[in-house]
């Protein structure tokens, strides 16, 4: 057993129970009957949710299950989740409410209304509508985490289209691999952003991206840096320019009329094998879901300040950042930059000048902060915090104690949640009335049936490893892979057939509490962003130097895992100085920085099956000094 391992099984016997105060006024339900009514009869519980929304026609079906694993929710529903999210708001007392407060890293400010942000949304719809853009279309989004990224996204919502955001952070062959699988005619990214001090030159690698395509015909660029930079005629617009013209007319932009299955979204996660997975979300499903687990999960009062300290660029920002909290009237605020620019107190500071009630952020930003000690956060007054949360990875117990105790003073209970890109919304967490303990994300969430199974689908025993399956549908979740059904139906349903396979292992305490343990399939999780094995290789083996390539992740004490990666070398091609660190910067170049490799081994061999598969679990293994198991496919 592990060390991490021990850990986990000690504070299986640990419990943390929320303050008086909070278990007084919570918003969430007595927790046992109301997840068995849930699970027992699904379509009840969810249509009893949607209701809590505004329809132009409501559903005939919650559910239609008739082409399975091919799910519909609310089947007839007509729906936006714009008008829900901002249109709704206008007519009750959040017309005036803030709906966003935004600091960016330089420190510059912005605040945003409900009826503020409605107005500039509106206005970007009508400039994108002026461009050809229709319902059904798909925009592709590569911004900094500016208040402009949320326009964005929910312009395209209101007029039917499709967006597709790409993480501010990955680089060129990332966003032309995911331009292309869209089809994108509309990029909309910006001059810079900011990062540590620098600039992210954002535009720069757009360009780069556009000319290894061919696609895109209009691309829309904000204004954030200032910096000079090239922007070609007919092509390249300013943002600040469009959104002041004529035609950009906030106070007459429909909003489209939405089936509640058209889609809303894809969001490109990375697969095992071959090119990113455009995961589909829809307006109607997804839309209840991710408002209903917020509401619950966060118990989001009227007076809550929300941060959500991800990016939109990934789920997490999509759900918690963008939709869920508009769509339950709260105010959220944004950050830019890094959590430790340009001190470790920056995330303190600002919880303290904002009064911030509730954070959601990384185990790995919480590992990151914690490594700069106690005083930082000391020095500043978090007693306007309620509740904290954690998302991305399982947290070491660790880490969740010293977030318990050092930054919620022991009085805020931590809600660990576990859900994917896939899901849509929290699968499995607590409520701020649940026992807690640490390194558990304890219970599955109203209306899903969650298990662990063995290779045949069986419930395995409490404390024994298996497989984290979902045994019913539910309206958050994904609909397809966009473009290839087939491998929507092999990559989550082919184990098991009637069970959404999670790809997670995970284990069952005598409890009912579930922990997650990690990714069964070669996605490395590194700072809770999920990257291909056959990303970050296909990245390596792009260099003129390499023939082959072979990436694992490897346990880090801040990153949850490090990309550890082994390379052949060409025929001819020497060692030279320099060259792993060259290498290093070839994959950030290609991916982006998060993909780099911690380290690079230049070998003459890879571990491989007689059928020529690279035995990763080998390399992992070996590099771990563990076991190496079963080799009996190994290539001798």
């Amino acid at each position: 057993m592990e060390a991490s391992d021990t850990l986990d099984r000690q504070s299986e016997s640990e419990l943390y129970f929320p303050p008086e105060s909070i278990q007084q006024n919570a918003n969430a339900q007595e927790y046992d009957k109301l997840h068995a009514f849930s699970v027992q009869d699904p379509e009840a519980y969810w249509g009893e949710r949607a209701e809590e929304f505004s329809w132009y026609k409501k559903w005939d079906k919650v559910l239609d299950d008739s082409n399975k694993p091919f799910f519909k929710w609310f089947v007839g529903g007509k729906v936006n989740i714009v008008h829900n999210a901002l249109d709704r708001h206008l007519t009750t007392y959040h017309r005036n409410k803030i709906a966003l407060i935004w600091e960016g890293e330089p420190g510059d400010t912005r605040t945003f209304s409900y009826f503020a942000l409605h107005r500039e949304v509106s206005k970007f719809s009508n400039v994108l509508r002026s461009m050809g853009v229709k319902k059904g279309d798909i925009v592709t989004i590569y911004l900094p985490r500016i208040p402009e990224q949320v326009i964005a996204m929910l312009a395209c919502a209101k007029i039917g289209a499709i967006h597709s955001v790409v993480y501010g952070g990955f680089s060129v062959e990332a966003l032309a691999e995911r331009i292309q699988d869209a089809q994108s005619k509309v990029l909309i990214t910006a001059d810079g952003g900011w990062l540590r001090g620098k600039i992210v030159e954002l535009k720069m690698i757009a360009d780069e991206a556009i000319a290894r395509q061919g696609t895109i015909e209009h691309v829309i660029v904000v204004k954030r840096t200032g910096q000079e930079i090239y922007m070609e005629a007919g092509r390249d617009y300013w943002f600040e320019d469009l959104i002041n013209l004529p035609v950009a007319n906030g106070l007459n932009a429909p909003t489209e009329v939405m089936d509640a299955e058209d889609p809303l979204f894809i969001l490109y996660t990375s697969g095992t094998t071959g090119r990113p997975k455009g995961i589909l979300h829809t307006h109607g499903g997804y839309m209840v879901y991710t408002a209903t687990t917020l509401k619950n999960v966060f118990d989001i009062k009227d007076e809550d300040r929300w941060w959500c300290a991800a990016d939109p660029g990934w789920i997490t920002g999509h759900s918690y950042i963008v939709y869920a909290p508009l769509l339950v009237g709260a105010t959220s605020f944004m950050y830019e930059g890094a959590p430790n620019y340009p001190y470790p107190n920056r995330w303190w500071r600002m919880i303290e000048n904002y009064g911030i009630s509730i954070l959601y952020t990384a185990p790995t930003a919480i590992r990151g902060l914690m490594r700069f000690g106690d005083s930082w956060v000391k020095r500043h007054d978090l007693s306007s915090l309620r509740l904290l949360g954690s998302v991305g990875e399982p947290i070491n117990p660790e880490a969740w104690k010293w977030y318990h105790t050092v930054v919620g003073g022991e009085r805020c209970p931590i809600m660990d949640t576990w859900w994917q890109t896939e899901t849509g919304g929290f699968m499995i967490s607590p409520l701020p009335i649940t026992p807690l303990k640490p390194g558990s994300a304890t219970k599955p969430f109203f209306g899903i049936d969650a298990d662990v199974v063995d290779e045949e689908g069986n419930p395995v025993k409490a404390g024994e490893e298996g497989y984290l399956v979902i045994k019913k549908p539910w309206p958050g979740m994904l609909r397809t892979i966009y473009g290839d059904p087939d491998r929507y139906k092999e990559q989550y349903w082919s184990k098991y057939g009637n069970m959404y396979q999670a790809g997670d292992s995970a284990r069952k305490d005598e409890d009912g509490y579930i922990w997650v343990i990690g990714r069964i399939d070669d996605v490395i999780k590194v700072s809770g962003y999920r990257l291909g094995t056959a990303e970050v290789e296909s990245a390596l083996v792009s260099h003129n130097a390499v023939s082959e390539a072979a990436a694992i992740g490897l346990p880090h004490e801040l990153k949850g895992n490090a990309i550890h990666a082994y390379v052949i070398l060409k025929a001819g091609q020497e060692r030279t100085e320099g060259l792993e660190e060259e290498l290093r910067n070839h994959v950030g170049h290609e991916m982006g920085p998060i993909a780099k490799p911690d380290q690079i081994t230049i070998v003459d061999s890879l571990p491989k099956t007689r059928s020529g598969k690279i035995m990763r679990r080998l390399l992992k293994a070996r590099a771990m000094g563990l076991p190496e198991g079963d080799i009996s496919t190994l290539e001798q």
